[in-house]
């Protein structure tokens, strides 16, 4: 069963409206000369100027949503007999784990897939369309060159894990993984039908009569939503404080902006299990299901671990817009930190994790993304410029990072 949820932040002190606006008790008359000033006074900015001030936190405001109704999400459902009789397979066939030698066979052995009501779960990797045998190429696969290391758990450190894991250990973790990812399934189902046109199962809109209701609030790709959007404050966005830590500190934000309370990241190393090799994607997820709101059917719903290899750049950056503007929750951004996408690096390092949390169309220009950035190399070598918490960058930079990274998937 997931933990207790931790104390709760109020929706006023998180951002308290939906396009990004500062909180809903501010005079009218002031808003409207914001927004003025706003329109009238702010200019555009090259896609990778240096770091933007996160103008919405100092007084300006994001430009207003328009009037459609945001779509809903789904809450999670209960796991079915057909669902836990697929679990139970699936957890059978680890014991081919114990049998492995050589990497190789490692990596078959460690990538085991569930079909759940239509939809397709690898452990590790998320819900894919991509064959076993190809995750398993990737898994096994080693990186080209030795990159600076930040904290995502690698194809090495996962395969690792699963050798060092006793049978029990193995089952225990995989059982709850693959739980919460069959009560999530209706998640990914609309997901997929919002971002990617996929049609519905039967009974769907029987089953989530209110998100039913909301599928074609948006249609087209960006033009009913604002130019510019985010959430969550700066204030909560921290540094990494060791170099294998940038899943702590995605997560100390993501808890922090929800629960109203800083924890550190000892603290959620613990809860996430990191190591000195990294932090997994699929832990990250689960603790935001365990210890934060957003995955409340009044934001995001049941956060999942989707691969995002056969979306288009503008099917993720409606991916982005939808979890900012209309879920107001953030996403877990799953790089590899490279200099060609990210050009304040001074080296290239390993696959990463950010906190994305807002959007700028950027009329007429390059649409760019904003998140939070764990990583500050200077922090670790003086010699190295600086890297600030806060970023606006070239969306599509780091759509390319998100799909070079060999498990090309977020947390959404």
């Amino acid at each position: 069963m997931p933990a207790p949820r931790l104390l709760r932040r109020s929706v006023a002190h998180r951002i308290a409206t939906e396009d990004g606006s500062r909180p809903l008790w501010r005079h009218p008359a002031a808003i409207a000369l914001a927004a003025l000033a706003l329109v009238l006074g702010t200019g555009r900015l090259l896609p990778d100027a240096p770091q933007e001030p996160d103008r919405d936190d100092h007084g300006a405001i994001a430009p207003a949503a328009t009037s459609a109704a945001a779509p809903r999400a789904v809450a999670r459902g209960g796991l079915t007999p057909a669902m836990q009789a697929e679990i139970d397979r699936v957890l059978a066939e680890g014991a081919a784990l114990d049998r492995a030698q050589g990497r190789a066979a490692l990596a078959r052995s460690s990538v085991r897939c569930a079909v759940f009501e239509g939809q397709r779960y690898c452990l590790g990797f998320g819900w894919t369309d991509q064959s076993r045998e190809d995750l398993a190429a990737r898994l096994a696969s080693r990186p080209p060159r030795q990159l600076e290391r930040t904290g995502d758990l690698d194809a090495g450190g996962l395969l690792a894990r699963a050798e060092r894991r006793t049978p029990a250990a193995r089952t225990e973790a995989e059982r709850a993984e693959l739980e919460m990812a069959a009560r999530s399934v209706d998640k990914v189902w609309l997901l997929r039908h919002e971002i990617q046109g996929v049609p519905l199962p039967d009974g769907f809109t029987e089953r989530h009569p209110e998100a039913a209701a909301g599928l074609d609030a948006r249609g087209g790709f960006g033009a009913s939503y604002p130019t510019r959007s985010k959430i969550l404050t700066s204030t909560v966005a921290r540094a990494q404080r060791r170099t294998w830590w940038c899943g702590p500190a995605t997560m100390q934000a993501i808890g922090w902006s929800a629960q109203g309370e800083r924890r550190t990241q000892s603290y959620w190393a613990r809860r996430l299990g990191t190591t000195t090799a990294g932090t997994a994607i699929t832990d990250i997820v689960r603790q935001v299901n365990e210890t934060t709101d957003y995955d409340d059917e009044s934001h995001a719903g049941p956060y999942v671990v989707l691969d995002i290899g056969d979306f288009t750049f503008k099917q993720w950056y409606r991916l982005m817009m939808r979890h900012v503007h209309d879920y107001r929750a953030p996403v877990v951004l799953h790089p590899v930190l490279l200099k060609q996408y990210y050009p304040y690096l001074d080296d290239d390092a390993s696959g990463h994790f950010q906190v994305g949390r807002g959007f700028d169309q950027d009329p007429g220009g390059n649409r760019r993304i904003g998140y939070f950035e764990p990583w500050d190399q200077s922090r670790f070598d003086p010699s190295e410029p600086a890297i600030g918490r806060v970023q606006w960058r070239n969306a599509y930079r780091s759509y390319r990072a998100n799909l070079d990274h060999f498990q090309h998937n977020v947390g959404v």
